[in-house]
């Protein structure tokens, strides 16, 4: 079964770094892949994607030039590098791809922004 399960989260204080990871299973990983996030009493919103190949990312205003979305395809993994981030990137961190028509989200990992 399809499988997907981040990791990386953590507290970090403004300005700092963190780098997310999204570990595939269960399925060729030749999809697209996004990353969203969630902060407390919000919707959820997408964040950055990337092609099957990797060759081709996107990027939501709000993490453009901080954020930079890759993948290793040996690995079945994509990986989400934050920098500068602030505490209005606190949020609850998830992977998505879609496989067959069907969309498949990983549990999430919380990044918490806060000196």
């Amino acid at each position: 079964q399809v499988q997907l399960v981040e990791s990386g989260g953590g507290l970090v204080q403004p300005g700092g770094s963190l780098r997310l990871s999204c570990a595939a299973s269960g399925f060729t990983f030749t999809t697209s892949m996004l990353w969203f996030r969630q902060a407390p009493g919000k919707e959820r919103e997408w964040v950055a994607g990337i092609s099957a190949t990797g060759g081709m990312t996107s990027y939501a205003d709000s993490v453009k030039g901080r954020f930079t979305i890759s993948r290793d395809n040996a690995k079945k993994s994509v990986y989400l590098q934050m920098n500068s981030l602030k505490p209005e990137d606190t949020a609850v961190y998830y992977c998505k791809t879609s496989n067959f028509g069907r969309d498949y989200w990983g549990q999430g990992t919380q990044v918490t922004v806060s000196s």
